[in-house]
């Protein structure tokens, strides 16, 4: 039973091609999309820390809206996604992923624009922390923001995967031309 304290935590394991990640969502939405190819306790930590005490559920039935939408996403099939999110941070951290949430599919924006965009262009360093902070990986697209100079930089997910989505991405774009 769900209580407004320690919400259910659905999870399941999502696999496509060579990779595999674990997701997860309550009954309001997707909250959490992991690494690629990383243990379940990448998922189970971070429920300890941002979902104290609530019950990590296996429910690949109520998972399958997400897996759905991602699945189609990594076919290069959806640009967008329409799936509810259900995750929470601070005021910053908000405005940063909704920040990247406005970069367009095949196209990557600097962590300086992405300052810029929210109004805070001295915070730079404070944008690159709360995207690695980023818990609905692919859904809300950390992935799109490089280094100044265009350089792949820091990703949750590895810049093996970093790269994978960015040449998805572009791919889909063309072969759409």
């Amino acid at each position: 039973m769900e209580s407004k304290n320690k919400p259910t935590l659905y999870w399941s394991l999502l696999k496509f091609k060579d990779l595999n990640f674990y997701i997860a969502s309550t009954a309001k939405g997707l909250v959490f999309v992991g690494s690629q190819n990383k243990p379940f306790e990448e998922l189970s930590e971070w429920a300890k820390k941002r979902f104290t005490g609530s019950p990590l559920v296996e429910d690949d039935e109520k998972l399958e809206p997400y897996a759905v939408e991602i699945t189609q996403y990594l076919e290069g099939k959806r640009k967008t996604f329409t799936v509810p999110f259900n995750y929470d941070g601070t005021a910053f951290q908000l405005a940063v992923w909704n920040a990247l949430c406005e970069i367009p599919y095949g196209q990557t924006k600097s962590y300086s624009d992405i300052a810029k965009d929210i109004n805070k262009p001295a915070a730079v360093r404070a944008v690159g922390t709360a995207i690695g902070a980023n818990p609905v990986l692919i859904t809300v697209p950390c992935h799109r923001v490089v280094g100044k100079n265009g350089s792949l930089t820091g990703y949750r997910g590895g810049l093996e995967m970093k790269t994978l989505l960015l040449d998805l991405e572009r791919q889909a774009l063309s072969s759409n031309e």
